[in-house]
């Protein structure tokens, strides 16, 4: 327990040595996961003044997201943008995109809707540093622009699929 704990503060510094090693760690996706979710409660909690809803969907819809996000930036960064060394698989991008989403615990502290702005919008740009360095590691990249450009290119690619997602079940009502 006090290393899992250890590894969030270390993740929440944007600490790159944490990134790799819970790369190379088989056995953190669990603990990869437990973060998602715990980041996603953090978030349901400070909005829970919008509704208990946000509370009650929102850790089901992180964790998929977060697998369906590490298989994006995995063919982004592995197919289309490799470097000479780029080596990676799924588990090891949902183990540092997981890591990643620990700055978003912050969110707890959003009880207010004027402190909800700021530690949700705070926490974003947090964890987008620390996705930034995450894929990084896992994907064996020298340069952090070239981890940027993937994470922003396959955030594009996920809200593209999920506004297609929508708008199919959008037809069937």
């Amino acid at each position: 327990m006090n290393n899992f704990l250890f590894r969030i503060y270390r993740a929440i510094k944007i600490e790159a040595e944490l990134y790799e090693e819970v790369e190379k760690d088989k056995s953190a996706t669990i603990q990869a996961g437990i973060v998602v979710v715990l980041s996603s409660l953090a978030a349901g909690v400070g909005a829970l003044h919008l509704g208990a809803s946000n509370f009650l969907y929102a850790p089901i819809l992180s964790l998929l997201s977060w697998y369906v996000w590490a298989y994006i930036i995995y063919f982004v960064g592995v197919k289309l943008l490799p470097e000479k060394n780029t080596q990676s698989n799924h588990g090891e991008l949902l183990r540092t995109i997981g890591f990643s989403s620990a700055p978003g615990i912050i969110r707890v502290l959003g009880i207010t809707p004027d402190l909800m702005t700021v530690t949700f919008i705070g926490s974003a740009f947090w964890m987008l540093a620390c996705m930034v360095v995450g894929v990084r590691a896992a994907l064996d990249y020298t340069s952090l622009w070239r981890a940027f450009g993937v994470v922003i290119i396959s955030w594009i690619l996920q809200a593209l699929i999920l506004f297609l997602i929508l708008m199919i079940f959008q037809s069937f009502r």
